[in-house]
């Protein structure tokens, strides 16, 4: 369905003949194909907050909506991968249009050609449900992907893969209650305003080991837990996240830097990907030894999250 822009306000568009789209719904704006999400609607007129510069659009553009929600992409190869706020891979985009990136650019979130090794777990005849492990995948040296049976499906095993495969692929079938079929791929795409469901959710028990004495000795933090570092601009909070993120007890580090200035995230993005630390429980590197997934969206819009 499409719809027709009737006013633009900076990041703000209107648009109206889109009776029948939803709000959150992401649409695609103008001939760049400017990506946007609908805020509200009145009738059949929409307020989108388009995610891009807006500049050059104007009143009689197209606005084509895609039907679903913002949404994500879930599965092997996010593991080391650098993301704008909206999961558009930094890395991937760049290669495809330089470091000043342009406008309207679409490249999915997670390679849909790779090929990954996936190893089953379950059989011909299980019986299994949302949450369900059906196999592996070995994203890095460090990093074994589960995975996992989508939360809203169910059903009896009746065909099960193994081998190689890219998240496209079907690498199993499962025969529902009522006799249809459901192909499983290695990848999902989950509403970001959603919450991910869970079966038991585990108090915390165990100390984070942070790597800083100051603050395991007079503020502790738990394994499961949360923490916050209140302070005034310059007081060093970037700092503290990123020597937690660097130093820290623990398996897999998703770095999210919001509202961060430029050369902060030009620091994460160069620093990260060259640390090498070879423990017992953690390593980061480039090239298939990493546990680090970043995400950047800064101040500074040049060239939105990337190194500057």
């Amino acid at each position: 369905m499409s719809g027709k822009v009737v006013k633009v306000s900076g990041p703000l568009v209107v648009a109206t003949g889109l009776a029948d789209a939803n709000m959150s719904d992401v649409v695609r704006v103008g001939p760049q194909r400017l990506i946007g999400e609908i805020l509200t609607m009145k009738g059949d007129t929409a307020s989108i907050q388009v995610y891009e510069e807006t500049s050059g659009l104007g009143p009689g553009a197209e606005v084509i909506t895609t039907g679903a929600p913002m949404s994500v992409e879930l599965g092997p190869g996010m593991i080391e991968g650098i993301y704008d706020g909206i999961q558009r891979p930094l890395e991937k985009i760049v290669e495809k249009v330089g470091a000043c990136i342009t406008r309207g650019v679409e490249v999915p979130a997670v390679d849909h050609e790779k090929k990954w090794d996936f190893t089953p777990t379950v059989k011909i005849g299980d019986k299994v449900t949302g949450g369900d492990i059906i196999g592996t995948v070995p994203e890095t040296p460090v990093v074994l992907h589960k995975i996992m049976v989508p939360p809203n499906k169910s059903g009896t095993v009746i065909k099960i893969q193994s081998g190689k495969f890219n998240v496209l692929e079907t690498i199993c079938v499962l025969k529902a209650d009522n006799g249809d079929e459901i192909p499983l791929t290695m990848i999902q795409k989950w509403p970001v305003r959603i919450g991910r469901p869970y079966k038991t959710k585990y108090p915390p028990k165990r100390p984070l080991c942070s790597g800083q004495r100051i603050i395991d000795t007079l503020f502790p933090i738990a394994k499961g837990g949360t923490a916050a570092v209140p302070g005034p601009f310059g007081s060093g909070k970037t700092v503290v996240q990123h020597q937690l993120a660097k130093w820290s007890d623990v398996d897999i580090v998703i770095y999210i830097g919001c509202g961060e200035r430029g050369n902060e995230m030009t620091d994460v993005l160069r620093e990260f990907p060259e640390l090498s630390i070879n423990r017992q429980y953690v390593r980061y590197a480039r090239g298939g030894a990493g546990s680090v997934c970043l995400y950047g969206n800064h101040n500074r819009r040049i060239f939105p999250g990337y190194g500057l």
